[in-house]
């Protein structure tokens, strides 16, 4: 799963489909409603056209014969009142709204015929005809755009639905880089867009931090090589000083910085891959009861439900494959943590495949549970002094295992770490 996928989201394809949706229908309501009254102003403009000309033949008709023509009428009942009383000889039109069955709406032309107080020749254009077409027109224009946006709504969604592919595949590099992938790269993008930017950017970044972390791996191997030979001198030098309390403390002080050279070598052979698990069935309580003796450190010991002292040799119904140096590794170093940074009384319990470690004293700091262990890193100041390679290390190790290391605060206080071996 990405790691940018909210609990609940409208995918881009939809928002696409969506948006197109939106546009189709906006374009053909402006373009339906700016046609619907362009032709309505059109029909308009012809019914008055025609009324003004036909009043004029039938005027000459009816000046030459007497006769009305054209469907012209003398003082017709329904002309609107604006034209009943036209200038003489000027012909007038109006607009009729009126409707009566299929007649209407109109348009009337109007002119006197003779001097003041002669009757008024009337022809009325009737534009129902038009204006059905008019109708029908609309309709088409409604069942058009239904049409178009059926087909622009899956072209739109198909179209979405490539550009989200690529974008996903982005997302999931990102992904796979922040879990510790730094060999995952996004590849050559299909098209010569944003998306291609994207891409390429991210597998820049990638290029980059996998070169910054390599250094820095290098230079921690390095580091640590250099002083193992130098370090081997002094623990060599203190054993010809006279016993006293000045050699004590100064073999104290060179195994302190012994061990922290060889952390170092182990991390940097951890960073890079040089490390293989070399497997065996082993009894797990057995194991991490062996591992927790090793350490000299007061600890108390459930295997399976049983409660027993760290000296207990006792064989726990669990078998597990796994490499026992190194789970013996793990278990010890987040005992020595417990005992460093925690408080007492510290308990290790084996239940199943599971080995949990917990002490009472502070608990994990928020940074070191939200973003993990760092080096050189101890968190809080309540958790005392150190140099924050053991449980650098415990991961490190778990995850060449294949198990799950999981750090955690109890309810009541204290910090909680739980090792899940893989079946």
């Amino acid at each position: 799963m990405s790691p940018f996928r909210g609990p609940t989201r409208v995918g881009l394809r939809w928002k696409i489909a969506a948006l197109a949706a939106a546009t189709a229908c906006l374009v053909a309501a402006v373009v339906g409603v700016l046609v619907h009254l362009w032709t309505a102003r059109d029909i308009r403009d012809r019914a008055d056209a025609n009324a003004f000309n036909t009043v004029y033949s039938a005027m000459g008709t009816y000046r030459r014969t007497g006769t009305l023509a054209d469907g012209a009428e003398l003082d017709p009942r329904d002309l609107p009142g604006a034209l009943r009383h036209p200038a003489d000889g000027e012909r007038h039109t109006a607009y009729d709204g009126r409707v009566d069955g299929n007649l209407g709406p109109s348009y009337w032309g109007a002119q006197r015929v003779g001097g003041p107080g002669s009757r008024v020749l009337a022809v009325r254009i009737n534009m129902s005809p038009e204006l059905h077409e008019l109708h029908r027109l609309d309709v088409v224009m409604v069942a058009a755009s239904l049409v178009a946006l059926g087909a622009a709504v899956p072209l739109a969604v198909y179209g979405a639905g490539l550009l989200g592919r690529r974008l996903r595949r982005v997302s999931e590099t990102a992904g796979r880089i922040s879990a510790g992938d730094l060999d995952a790269r996004t590849g050559p993008a299909a098209g010569r867009d944003e998306v291609d930017d994207i891409a390429a950017t991210v597998d820049l970044m990638a290029d980059t931090l996998a070169r910054q972390l390599r250094s820095e791996r290098r230079f921690t191997a390095d580091v640590a090589h250099e002083l193992r030979t130098p370090v081997g001198g002094l623990l060599a030098a203190a054993d010809l000083l006279p016993a006293g309390e000045t050699e004590d403390l100064l073999r104290a002080r060179v195994r302190d910085l012994r061990g922290l050279v060889e952390d170092l070598l182990e991390i940097s052979r951890l960073d890079a891959g040089a490390e293989q698990p070399v497997r065996a069935h082993v009894p797990l309580g057995a194991v991490v009861s062996e591992a927790v003796v090793r350490t000299g450190l007061a600890t108390e010991v459930t295997i399976g439900g049983g409660q027993t002292d760290a000296s207990a040799r006792e064989q726990a119904p669990q078998t597990v494959e796994t490499d026992p140096r190194r789970l013996e590794r793990i278990v010890s170093n987040l005992v020595v943590n417990a005992h460093r940074h925690g408080g007492s009384p510290v308990r290790v319990t084996v239940e199943g495949r599971t080995v949990v470690v917990r002490d009472h004293g502070p608990g994990f700091p928020p940074e070191v549970l939200r973003d993990g262990p760092r080096r050189f890193h101890t968190g809080a100041a309540e958790r005392g002094s150190g140099h924050g390679l053991g449980l650098t290390i415990a991961l490190g190790q778990a995850r060449l295992l294949g198990a799950e290391l999981r750090l955690d605060n109890a309810p009541d206080g204290g910090a909680v770490a739980t090792l899940r071996l893989p079946n």
